[in-house]
């Protein structure tokens, strides 16, 4: 199976094989107000607007997204999630911070950013800032099947976020894949990843609904064990992880790709003679 770190350019030989990264999951170490499934795979903030912050259960390979999609909001609060990473163990901390801005930050090795479109782009050395302020829009799931970053390359279809099954979720699907909704709204999906540079650093990207924002941070060290960050912070409530296929997709993938694709919405799933749990993955996922 496909490395996580395929090369991207057209005719590159691969890499070295590796193996493919474990599921992610959250650390158990996490904010006060933070309860996280047994699964590891949800973490919903239960009161408050504070003490939200999460961590990946493992350090980050280079070109692994740690993706997650907004399940709840809670009205009444200013302020959205936040995501980043730090190479700060988790489990070495005496007590996590109330707040990955600026508490965590404060601690050092950290880089932790509020999600929006464009006010965390940096732009390239000896590239105008403009570049870095303005993302080319994503293109279409079946145009572009891989998102590329840097030297890696990932699986697109799980990337970008989706409506509840209903008669116009075909339409509302289509605000999520050219992301024009707002970065945080509910269902949204976003993720946070570090590529390795030449000069032994790294940058760190964020990814909104299937778009690459660009670097949000430089300098990273790229030696060091990267956990993710994530803070469900304020009118972000709830939120769950994605898991990818980096290599060759499943023929389960392919079945509701072929699926999803030959009907007009999802709710007309319902009418075709398959077992119920296939209806399900292919209206939900």
């Amino acid at each position: 199976m496909a490395a996580v770190s395929d090369p991207v350019g057209l005719g590159a030989p691969r890499g070295p094989a590796r193996p493919e990264p474990p599921p992610t999951r959250f650390h158990p170490v996490h904010g006060a107000n933070i309860r996280v499934d047994l699964s590891g795979t949800r973490a919903t903030r239960v009161e408050s607007f504070a003490h939200g912050v999460c961590f990946s259960r493992e350090p980050l390979a280079p070109g692994q997204l740690f993706l997650v999609e907004i399940e709840e909001k809670e009205l009444g609060w200013c302020g959205h999630l936040r995501l980043g990473l730090t190479a700060l163990d988790p489990a070495s901390l005496a007590a996590v911070p109330e707040f990955s801005l600026p508490d965590l930050v404060s601690l050092g090795h950290t880089w932790v950013f509020a999600i929006t479109r464009h006010h965390n782009r940096v732009p390239r050395e000896g590239r105008p800032e403009a570049e870095a302020l303005a993302p080319s829009r994503p293109p279409a799931l079946l145009v572009e099947p891989y998102l590329c970053i840097e030297q890696f390359r990932i699986p697109r279809d799980r990337l970008v976020g989706r409506s509840r099954p209903g008669l116009y979720s075909h339409l509302l699907d289509q605000l999520y894949e050219l992301n024009v909704l707002p970065p945080t709204a509910r269902r949204s999906r976003l993720g946070v990843l570090f590529c390795p540079r030449p000069d032994g650093t790294a940058d760190m990207h964020i990814v909104i609904n299937g778009e690459d924002m660009g670097p949000s941070a430089r300098g990273l060290p790229a030696a060091q064990p990267l956990y993710a960050v994530v803070d469900v912070f304020a009118s972000t409530k709830s939120v769950r992880l994605i898991q990818l296929e980096y290599g060759l997709p499943s023929l389960q993938t392919l079945c509701r790709l072929v699926i999803q694709r030959s009907v007009v919405h999802r709710l007309a799933i319902d009418g075709l003679h398959l077992p119920k749990g296939l209806k399900d993955f292919c209206k939900y996922e």
